[in-house]
């Protein structure tokens, strides 16, 4: 014990240490000029200038009046693009894997819809400017563990508190039962798989119905302080998305059946490992779908090599509503190298982009704020070398919330540190 806490200290004070060398975020009016502007709903607009002002896009285009009182960047040569959206990670709720105190993304229990992510979120995790550095400006951070684990919310990758970092939407996770093995280490017969598919399956009815038995109640003006139960009526009417984890074709198939019988209409799946399988009732139903990982492996043995990265694309081509995730903690900064898979394996590399910036933002409510390059919109973006799903492209400047976002983290600090060794000074 005495062990892990000198640990988890030891963390926090390089964590600490590491955060103080990074430079402030600026705030101020800007103009970003003789760009190739990808606005991703519009567009790409040639030897374009965006400026930035009150922390959202004031003006772009090829004709632009400069305001005298802004901070000109010459990005000749350079492309301009949306921030990127993570529609599923835990960032900010877990720091060191192995050790259990500084993860806050499973609490106890099956059913706790009322635990929010939000309140977990650490603004200080050294992860965090490792991840927007390439380009990702905006994640959703989910918890994990039981049937209905909490409810995840959608954060901007800068702020010193949770609430500065919210960026306006929120959704409960469930986990639908698993009718297929957890993986190769999984040596459950097929009896004891069904029988805990079944058990899982009539717990989430059960708890169903005593939430819609909450709603009639509290309707009546009757009901008790049931934290849990009240987390869960924004659901019932629409206002909130159920984000159901499904991945197995057949539960897929047996989650949009239990999805139409509750005429539920705020429903999102997600992870969708074999979604190609069932895509044309995915399509048919009118569910979007947020994918990934793509860099994986495939669910089955005689599966494709390249059916994960496949995946996207083929449900895209029947007409389902498709945004990307990493599923990550450490490694969301990987998400541009998932969306350069799905586009290279189908997707094409217009659709890709979109998955990753305006229609996970139509997917959360939140495209009136953010995903495109657009006139009143927050002014989060990032300043690309070239094609941003590509390693050998460089990120000059990021902007988040109209903020300039100094390009440092960790990795940045580390390679520099070791790039040109000298020996120590000698005592």
């Amino acid at each position: 014990m005495f062990r892990n806490i000198l640990t988890v200290l030891s963390c926090l004070l390089i964590t600490i240490g590491l955060q103080a060398q990074v430079e402030k975020a600026m705030d101020g009016t800007f103009a970003l000029t003789n760009a190739t502007i990808v606005t991703v709903t519009n567009g790409t607009i040639e030897n374009g200038t965006l400026v930035i002002r009150d922390g959202r896009i004031a003006a772009l285009g090829s004709n632009v009046t400069i305001p005298g009182n802004a901070q000109t960047i010459d990005c000749a040569g350079k492309y301009i693009y949306p921030g990127m959206i993570d529609s599923g990670t835990r960032l900010g709720l877990s720091e060191v894997g192995s050790v259990s105190l500084t993860n806050d993304y499973r609490e106890i229990g099956e059913f706790k819809p009322h635990m929010q992510a939000l309140t977990a979120v650490n603004p200080n995790s050294v992860a965090i400017p490792v991840t927007r550095v390439n380009g990702v400006t905006t994640v959703l951070t989910m918890p994990s563990g039981g049937l209905v684990p909490g409810t995840a919310a959608l954060i901007n990758l800068m702020g010193y508190n949770p609430d500065q970092m919210y960026a306006g939407a929120k959704g409960v996770v469930m986990n639908f039962p698993n009718s297929g093995k957890r993986g190769w280490w999984d040596r459950r017969s097929e009896e004891e798989i069904q029988k805990e598919y079944d058990k899982n399956l009539k717990e989430i009815n059960e708890v169903w119905e005593q939430v819609l038995f909450f709603q009639e109640v509290q309707e009546a003006g009757e009901a008790d302080y049931r934290p849990e139960m009240q987390a869960m009526i924004p659901v019932l009417e629409g206002e909130m998305p159920l984000l159901i984890e499904v991945n197995k074709a057949a539960d897929i198939r047996a989650a949009i059946q239990w999805v139409e019988d509750r005429e539920l209409s705020n429903v999102v799946f997600t992870g969708v490992a074999e979604g190609w399988r069932v895509a044309e009732e995915l399509a048919e139903a009118g569910i979007p779908v947020i994918a990934g990982p793509v860099l994986s492996t495939p669910t089955r043995p005689s599966d494709r090599y390249d059916r994960p990265y496949a995946n996207p694309g083929l449900m895209l081509d029947a007409g389902v509503k498709v945004a990307l995730r990493t599923n990550e903690a450490e490694n969301v900064r990987n998400l541009p190298f998932n969306a350069g898979f799905a586009a290279t394996y189908g997707m094409g590399k217009e659709e890709a982009m979109k998955a990753i910036t305006i229609v996970p933002a139509e997917i959360f409510g939140v495209a009136d704020q953010l995903g495109s390059l657009e006139v009143g919109k927050a002014a989060n973006l990032f300043v690309a070398t070239g094609d941003p799903f590509e390693m050998k492209t460089d990120i000059t400047h990021l902007f988040i919330s109209g903020y300039n976002v100094p390009i440092d983290s960790r990795h940045i600090q580390l390679y520099q540190e070791f790039l040109e060794r000298s020996p120590g000074v000698r005592k």
